[in-house]
C-alpha cells in the first residue's frame, strides 16, 4: 500500500487529507504543518498524526502532497526528491523560475514521478471535451473572483491566471511568440486585475482576463477554430461544442439550418457533452497515486507547471513594464 504524507494543514491542505482519507489503496500516514492551530484543528478534525519533523515524515512515506504556501515548495520538494520520494506539489510549482528550473532537473535525475496541482485539467467541462478535436486559433477567458484576503501574497497571475495559462498551453501545441500585459493593484499590493494576450507561432492567439475584486465568479473560456465554437465553463460545469456542417437537413433536435451569403446551406450543429460529477481533487490525487503504482506519466508533468510558471512570469515582467510606462 502507498504511504501518502501531506505537508500543509491550511484551507486547501484540509482539502487534500479529506480526499486521501476517501482514496482507498493508499495510506494516509500523516501531515506536517508548523502551525500549532492549524496542525490541531487537523488532526483533532481527522484523527491523523501530525509529524512535527520535515526528515521524519518524509522517511515514513513513499510519496509527498506539498500543499503549504508557495514560497515554502521548493525546499520542501527538493528534500523530498532528494530522498527518492515522489510528490505533488501544489500551483505555482514554485515560487521562482530558477526554482521550478531546479525542480525539473532534480525530478529527471532521481527517476520519481512529480504532478503539479493543476486542479482544472480535471475539471468535468474540460474532460467532457473527451476525444474532440481541439485545435484553436482564437481562446477567450475570464477567470473572476470576489476578493478574499487568503491569496493576495501574489498577483492574480499566479493566485487566478495561471490556472488558464496551463489549460491554453496544454490546447495550444505550439511555442509562444509575444505576450503583452496590463495590471491594476486595487486592494492589495499586487495586481487584483489583468488582462495578457498571448500570441502563439502557429497564429493563435490567447486573451485572457483574471480577477480577484469581482462581484461576481465566473470561470469560462472560449475557443474558437475553424468552423467550430467550443465553450468550457469551469465554474459551472457545462460544455457546449457548435459546429458548421454540410447540409441542409437537421440531425439532432438543437441543429439550425442556416443560408450563407453566398447561397450555400449549412447547420449549425449544437452539442451539449455529458458533463460527468466527479470530484476534480479526488480525481487528480488519486491519478498520481496510479501513476507511481503503475509506473505510468503524469498528467501535469513537472515541466508542464514549469512552463506555466515561464509564461506567468513573462506575464508580470510585461505587466510591471507597462504599469512604468503609464506611470499605474
Amino acid at each position: 500500500m502507498l504511504k501518502i504524507g501531506v505537508f500543509g494543514a491550511g484551507h486547501l491542505g484540509k482539502i487534500h487529507i479529506g480526499q486521501w482519507q476517501q482514496i482507498g489503496h493508499i495510506d494516509l500516514v500523516g501531515f506536517y504543518d508548523p502551525d500549532d492551530k492549524q496542525a490541531q484543528s487537523a488532526a483533532t478534525e481527522f484523527g491523523i498524526k501530525r509529524f512535527t519533523d520535515i526528515e521524519e515524515l518524509i522517511a515514513a512515506c513513499d510519496a509527498l502532497d506539498i500543499v503549504s504556501t508557495t514560497t515554502t515548495h521548493y525546499e520542501i520538494a527538493k528534500r523530498c526528491i532528494q530522498h527518492g520520494r515522489h510528490v505533488f506539489v501544489e500551483k505555482p510549482l514554485a515560487n521562482t523560475l530558477e526554482e521550478g528550473r531546479e525542480l525539473v532537473n532534480l525530478v529527471k535525475e532521481a527517476n520519481v514521478k512529480c504532478q503539479v496541482g493543476h486542479v482544472e485539467r480535471y475539471n468535468p467541462a474540460f474532460l467532457a471535451l473527451g476525444e474532440q478535436k481541439v485545435q484553436p486559433m482564437f481562446i477567450e477567458a475570464h477567470r473572476l473572483a470576489q476578493f478574499n484576503p487568503r491569496g493576495t501574497d501574489v498577483s492574480v497571475i499566479l493566485d487566478l491566471m495561471i490556472h488558464d495559462i496551463d489549460i491554453v498551453l496544454c490546447l495550444v501545441k505550439s511555442p509562444v511568440k509575444r505576450i503583452s500585459a496590463s495590471g491594476v493593484a486595487v486592494l492589495s499590493e499586487t495586481a487584483d486585475i489583468a488582462n495578457a494576450r498571448i500570441e502563439f507561432d502557429n497564429g493563435c492567439v490567447a486573451n485572457l482576463t483574471s480577477s480577484r475584486i469581482s462581484l461576481k465568479k465566473m470561470r469560462k473560456m472560449r475557443l474558437f477554430q475553424r468552423d467550430a465554437y467550443i465553450g468550457v465553463d469551469f465554474l459551472e460545469k457545462k460544455t457546449e461544442i457548435i459546429k458548421l456542417k454540410d447540409g441542409d437537413a437537421p440531425e439532432e433536435l438543437l441543429d439550425l439550418p442556416i443560408e450563407l451569403a453566398n447561397g450555400e446551406r449549412k447547420i449549425i450543429s449544437v452539442q451539449l457533452p455529458e458533463v460527468a460529477q466527479i470530484n476534480a481533487i479526488k480525481m487528480e490525487l488519486t491519478e498520481f497515486a496510479n501513476a507511481i503504482l503503475e509506473d505510468k506519466p503524469t498528467r501535469v508533468s513537472v515541466y508542464d507547471g514549469y512552463q506555466a510558471m515561464d509564461v506567468a512570469h513573462q506575464i508580470l515582467k510585461k505587466m510591471s513594464l507597462h504599469n512604468e510606462q503609464h506611470n499605474v
